[in-house]
């Protein structure tokens, strides 16, 4: 097992990454100046691959400027309208293919059901990793989930205002403990980049986006595009339900592979947290926040259930591309780590 040094001083700010395409470029552009951004290419945009690299990417752009935006960009690009009409093409292209991929319907109990049986076969990403992974499929894995560990918990909280009585109660909750329970030292996001800095990775928030490829940006705006839209508040609740009952279970074989292989205290501490947390933060979800959601708005059953269908489209992508990429000998990121074999 190997490592290679990582910055002492995280970055706060990231630099905006590099374009991948005619729409990625416009937005990157456009940021390099104070707003307004004048016409932008709001057709290209409409006729984008909904997975691929350009619109993933000018999707991430548009959001982080409702996170900590980008070191030398004007924080009024937040909210100017064309750059907001622009994001509205490619969440429109984004959400219609997730929708036509979908089963959809209102079956909740069967979905959750799902997400509650183990896959027989065992062919996840988790268990390849406690099987046969390596320390450097590891470092890619971190490197792919920094995208959003970095700042877990952030887009749930925008639902938080959306929601009432028992279903917000519950939820803030659990938002509580991904907060590190009131101590700085236990948010999940500084866990995570102490994580990174153990695996002689960057810790510095967005350090790995540019070498991240579409399938690993697309889990991650989903999530900040169901946070964003009060219509879509059930989605996120759905998708949030999904990502804990499914993280317990991933956790426990994680540790299982970092001890197999041996790695630094800080991997292994992240996932013992998850492993604990989530355990009961899936009874929470399911009982508490959906229960609580439906029983004020029951036409929302529907949303909650693609929400969950949506993420695990996603995820099954993202885990498909690690795989495939492993099983070849080849890198799943846009370039090799530095000190990868």
């Amino acid at each position: 097992m190997t490592t290679t040094a990582a910055p002492a001083t995280p970055r706060a700010v990231p630099a905006p990454p590099a374009p991948r395409g005619p729409v990625s470029a416009a937005i990157t552009a456009a940021l390099r100046r104070p707003p307004p951004a004048g016409p932008l290419p709001c057709d290209e945009a409409a006729r984008a691959d909904p997975y691929g690299d350009d619109l993933q990417l000018a999707l991430h752009l548009c959001y982080e400027l409702h996170y900590r935006g980008f070191a030398g960009t004007d924080p009024a690009w937040e909210w100017d309208p064309e750059l907001l009409r622009l994001r509205g093409a490619l969440e429109d292209v984004f959400l219609r293919a997730l929708r036509d991929e979908v089963a959809g319907g209102t079956d909740l109990d069967g979905e959750l059901s799902a997400l509650l049986t183990e896959p027989v076969e065992g062919t996840g990403v988790s268990h390849h990793l406690v099987g046969e992974g390596t320390w450097e499929h590891l470092r890619e894995f971190f490197a792919h989930r920094s995208v959003y560990h970095l700042k877990e918990a952030d887009p749930h909280a925008w639902v938080i205002p959306r929601l009432r009585g028992r279903a917000k109660a519950a939820l803030v909750a659990v938002e509580f403990d991904e907060y590190g329970g009131g101590r700085a030292e236990r948010v999940h996001a500084t866990l995570f980049a102490d994580l990174l800095a153990a695996a002689g990775l960057d810790p510095g928030y967005g350090g790995y986006v540019p070498v991240a490829p579409a399938v690993a940006l697309a889990p991650v705006n989903l999530m900040s595009c169901l946070g964003l839209h009060r219509a879509l508040r059930g989605a996120l609740v759905g998708h949030f339900t999904a990502a804990e009952i499914t993280t317990a279970p991933s956790a426990r074989r994680l540790v299982r592979a970092l001890d197999r292989l041996a790695a630094p205290e800080p991997c292994r501490r992240f996932y013992r947290e998850h492993i604990e947390a989530d355990a009961v933060h899936e009874q929470v979800m399911r009982h508490e926040v959906i229960g609580g959601l439906l029983t004020d708005e029951p036409d929302l059953a529907a949303d909650v259930v693609f929400g969950i269908q949506a993420t695990n489209v996603l995820e099954e992508r993202l885990g498909g591309h690690l795989l495939d990429h492993w099983r070849r000998g080849v890198t799943s990121l846009r370039e090799p780590l530095p000190g990868a074999s």
